[in-house]
């Protein structure tokens, strides 16, 4: 019998986990709900599901075994848990949620009810991606001392404006680093390990009427003892690929959307060249550098295929609730430290508050 997935939000991001149920063999699309009636009765018609005009109704279907919560980030919580107490395995698009508390919500309630749970991160499902986990988990890098990722995107003031969560903390959680490099925070502490302490600064530069950041650096340094850099914009016009390098005493490896730009290693082996000339090609998509939805559904196919196989054999997805949550803790941590002006270490104790949207526009008046 196919597993049966419903969709809780059917914004724009909805329809990429929906091309990506249809790919999956085994598996369909069986229903959808939104807050706005017409829209979950518009992705209904389009995507050849049902559309629920309760949450509760939804839960209660017999034919949903999978629950995809694609709300807003500071809205996953409450869907989430729901589906959980209903007994549905849950997979919710990235962030898991925008602070560590309700993180924590989804997590134990998972627990609790004895359901799966994954946090929508496909980045690590990308084969080039896998190649270079391959390689650092065969010690091929010697010893890892550095570990950097870059994503200088662009978006426009209009899609700032075009919902009214957008670029606000009640609802957003953040801004360059919680909504578009989390992927790449995501795939760097997979790469490198737990990070132990961060530095950071943050700035508003080129949008209005947001609370948010849309420009950050930051510094890391990792259990390991290896430092790192993240950077993050949504300032940087035209929108640039994302980048990630690895570098260590025998190795370096860089790599730019999917494909190689360099791939040496002090002590060579015979599938080197194979993988250079697999993945030393231009990307075949711009990854939302400039634009959201011009992204492929491919990795969210890779990682909904894995989550069902995970429930089929009982066993964790590659990116569960913890492995989730550890994004959204070191975001929280790299905020914190802009905040402050401080090094912060983590485990973080609590979630840090962020500063009220009147003080930062008067900071941001004053430099200007």
């Amino acid at each position: 019998m196919a597993t049966g997935f419903a969709l809780v939000g059917t914004g724009m991001i909805s329809h990429f986990h929906a091309q990506a149920i249809a790919g999956i063999r085994g598996a369909r699309l069986v229903g959808c709900f939104d807050q706005v009636p017409a829209a979950a009765q518009a992705f209904a018609r389009e995507h050849d599901c049902t559309a629920y005009d309760s949450l509760q109704d939804l839960l209660r279907s017999p034919d949903v075994d999978i629950v995809n919560i694609c709300t807003p980030s500071g809205a996953h919580m409450e869907p989430a848990v729901a589906a959980a107490n209903a007994g549905k395995h849950v997979a919710v698009e990235k962030p898991l949620e925008i602070t560590l508390r309700r993180c924590d919500r989804i997590i134990q309630a998972c627990r609790k009810n004895n359901v799966h749970l994954c946090t929508i991160l496909p980045s690590r499902f990308s084969p080039v991606n896998q190649e270079l986990k391959k390689a650092i988990d065969a010690g091929r890098f010697g010893t890892l001392t550095l570990g950097d990722t870059y994503v200088k995107w662009w978006r426009t003031q209009e899609y700032y404006d075009s919902g009214g969560w957008r670029g606000t903390w009640e609802m957003d959680g953040g801004g360059a680093y919680m909504n578009q490099a989390i992927h790449q925070v995501d795939l760097l502490t997979w790469m490198m390990g737990d990070v132990t302490e961060v530095a950071g600064m943050t700035d508003t530069l080129a949008h209005e009427r947001i609370e948010v950041e849309d420009v950050g650096v930051a510094a890391l340094r990792f259990a390991s003892g290896a430092v790192g850099v993240i950077e993050a914009t949504t300032s940087a016009w035209p929108g640039l690929l994302k980048k990630t390098e690895i570098h260590g005493t025998q190795g370096t490896v860089i790599i730019e959307q999917d494909s190689i730009l360099r791939w040496e290693f002090a002590r060579r082996n015979r599938r080197d060249a194979a993988i250079r000339r697999k993945f030393s090609v231009d990307s075949a998509t711009s990854g939302g550098a400039a634009d959201p939805k011009a992204i492929s559904f491919k990795g969210h196919q890779d990682q909904l295929r894995d989550f069902v196989s995970a429930i089929r054999d009982d066993r964790p997805p590659l990116v569960d609730g913890i492995e989730g949550r550890r994004s959204v803790e070191i975001i929280l941590a790299i905020y914190k430290a802009a905040w402050t002006g401080r090094t912060v270490r983590l485990p973080l104790k609590s979630d840090p508050r962020p500063p009220r949207s009147d003080d930062s526009r008067k900071k941001r008046s004053r430099r200007r």
